[in-house]
């Protein structure tokens, strides 16, 4: 026997809460998949940020150090500039009064 109107209506109002059901359900998993995803995103990005601020803080130490090393060899440096100098200097007088004798 054929369902009468009334009855397919009602089959088909059923069907269709039921898809608005699923509709619901299926987008709120998606909000609750967004702000994990969120979630995970942010966690992430202050991991990364730890990690950048952790290897700046050691470029930084690292430069200081080879900074005073540079600076350290350059004293150095002139220190032995200013004996070589002075070595020539006298080296130089000497060869003049030595000169002057003859």
């Amino acid at each position: 026997m054929p369902a009468t109107i009334e009855e397919r209506v009602a089959y088909l109002e059923g069907k269709v809460e039921e898809h608005s059901k699923a509709w619901e359900d299926l987008k709120e998993m998606l909000i609750q998949l967004d702000q994990k995803v969120d979630r995970r995103i942010d966690a992430l990005d202050q991991k990364v940020d730890r990690r950048i601020d952790a290897l700046d803080q050691k470029v930084d130490r690292f430069r200081d150090e080879l900074s005073s090393r540079i600076d350290a060899l350059d004293q150095r440096l002139s220190r032995y500039s200013l004996w070589i100098i002075g070595i020539q200097v006298t080296i130089f007088l000497a060869i003049i009064g030595v000169l002057l004798k003859v």
